[in-house]
């Protein structure tokens, strides 16, 4: 993605990301705030007919649907096709004590080779969360697993609860553009992320 480019990105190893698995409590949430990247007049990733926001809309939408149905909270930044800025993407989470920030994007590079999901948080208390959301979204969809990833984008680094952003794909690979146009695909995507957000809060 354009925007998300510019900021560092260091990859954890595996056996980091274990132990942020094993040693998380089970942690209490009231609600979820699923933020739907770009809208309106920003396209994000884009090949074709093919934009990532209207994918990044659908698979939030299916994660509100699945998140309601387990009895959890859920709160969506945008739920229709606008815009909606970085600062008031983050003031919508920080008006609810005992959240958690949950940002649904797809990829997109030059290099049309590149496929698969990566999951990113910044600070250490987000670091569980990041590891059970990719876990349980690679349960659910066979594609290669780019890893749990500190970085400093604007929306995870600003909010004050635990905060991740979720990459689902990218656009620029066929294969995998072939495979996000499709319900089923989106549906997985949401299912694994919503299982992961449940996971981190009953370990």
């Amino acid at each position: 993605m354009n925007l998300k480019s510019f900021f560092p990105r260091v990859a954890l190893s595996a056996a980091v990301v274990l132990l942020a698995q094993g040693v998380a409590n089970a942690t209490y949430f009231r609600t979820v705030v699923i933020d739907p990247g770009h809208g309106g007049h920003d396209n994000g990733g884009q090949w074709g007919r093919v934009y990532e926001k209207h994918l990044c809309l659908d698979t939030a939408a299916r994660l509100e649907a699945y998140l309601k149905s387990h009895g959890i909270r859920t709160v969506m930044t945008r739920n229709s096709d606008y815009f909606i800025s970085l600062p008031e993407r983050v003031n919508i989470a920080n008006r609810y004590p005992g959240a958690i920030f949950v940002a649904i994007h797809y990829n997109y590079t030059w290099k049309q080779e590149v496929a698969g999901l990566e999951t990113y948080f910044t600070t250490p208390q987000s670091q569980p969360l990041a590891a059970f959301v990719q876990d349980s979204m690679l349960r659910h969809v066979r594609t290669n697993d780019r890893g749990v990833k500190f970085a400093r984008f604007y929306v995870i680094r600003n909010t004050t609860c635990p905060a991740v952003l979720v990459e689902c794909g990218f656009v620029s690979q066929d294969l995998e553009r072939e495979r996000m146009k499709q319900g089923w695909y989106r549906q997985s995507l949401a299912e694994g992320i919503g299982q992961g957000i449940l996971r981190y809060r009953s370990n």
